[in-house]
Formats: C-alpha cells, sequence, structure tokens
C-alpha cells in the first residue's frame, strides 16, 4: 500500500467518526488536510471537487471518492469512500440498538437538540471555508452573493445555479 493511500485511509476513516450530520460538517478539516497540510490539491482544486461532488446525485459523501481519485486513482477513490463509510456505519449499527431503547429519555431529547445547532454551525464553517477558496476576485465574490441571495429568496433549484456559475465563471475568467 502506497504512503499516499495509508493517509487517505486514515483521514477519512477518523472524519467518518467525527461527521454529525454528515460529511458537508467535516470539509473544513478535510480542506486543511488535502490543501494545506498534504499538498494535495489547491484550494481552487479542492472547491471545484467539492461543487462537482454536491452537484452529482448521490450522497454528499462523493467528496471523499473525488479526492481519494485525485490522490490516488481508482483504487483512492475506493478506499477514502470505503473509509468515510465503514467506521460510522459500523457504529450506527452498534449504536442505533440502545439509542432506540432510550428513546423516551429527557437526556437523549436533550442531546438531540443540542446537535442541530452544533451541525448547522459545522455545515456553516465548511460553507466558509468553500467561499474563502472560491472567490479569488471581485467577479467570483459577486456569483457567491448572486447566488446565496436566489437561494434564500426562489425556489431554484441548485442545479441551474451551479450552470450559471458556471456560465458566469467561463465568461468572466
Amino acid at each position: 500500500m502506497t504512503a499516499k493511500l495509508f493517509l487517505l485511509i486514515l483521514l477519512f476513516g477518523k472524519l467518518s467518526l467525527l461527521a454529525v450530520g454528515g460529511v458537508n460538517s467535516t470539509v473544513p478539516e478535510i480542506a486543511q488536510q488535502v490543501v494545506s497540510v498534504h499538498h494535495w490539491t489547491t484550494a481552487a482544486q479542492f472547491s471545484q471537487l467539492f461543487a462537482l461532488a454536491q452537484s452529482a446525485p448521490g450522497p454528499n459523501m462523493l467528496i471523499a471518492a473525488l479526492i481519494g481519485a485525485h490522490v490516488a486513482g481508482v483504487i483512492g477513490g475506493l478506499a477514502a469512500t470505503l473509509a468515510m463509510i465503514l467506521p460510522a456505519g459500523i457504529l450506527i449499527m452498534a449504536v442505533s440498538k440502545l439509542w432506540d431503547r432510550f428513546r423516551e429519555q429527557r437526556w437523549r431529547l436533550v442531546l438531540q437538540a443540542a446537535i442541530l445547532p452544533i451541525t448547522a454551525g459545522l455545515v456553516l464553517a465548511a460553507g466558509v471555508v468553500l467561499v474563502r477558496a472560491a472567490d479569488r476576485s471581485l467577479m467570483f465574490a459577486i456569483i457567491t452573493l448572486a447566488a446565496t441571495g436566489l437561494t434564500f429568496r426562489t425556489r431554484l433549484h441548485p442545479v441551474w445555479l451551479l450552470a450559471g456559475g458556471v456560465v458566469l465563471g467561463l465568461v468572466f475568467a
């Protein structure tokens, strides 16, 4: 096994257990490791891989597969995907029976209520990391603000926003 493949498995295996609310909550740490620590991608490449993963149908953990494939080919993509799925999946299966047993307990209700704002904060932090990587010029910052405004003000499907961003990026790049 190559060193890069081993590091991919270690990185995504660890993050799998920390992905409260889904993989998007770990995007800041993924970006830190992939861009700053290991230098596998640039910040711009990372944001492009993330956008591609989010625009594709399927689970939001596709970012792991794309980074794995970028770093170590098809085997890297498969290894990163399995490392992202298996640890958390095994833990969830082990805990779910116990969790169900305490469904009426006050501590469980409090814990569930506390997880929501924590998850929202982690996902918001992921958004900040991506915006910093994507907005390399005033024009890209304007595109980000426009997409954010359209998301909140309309029911426009995000794929249309992505397509519009691609067109504007090609025009103004």
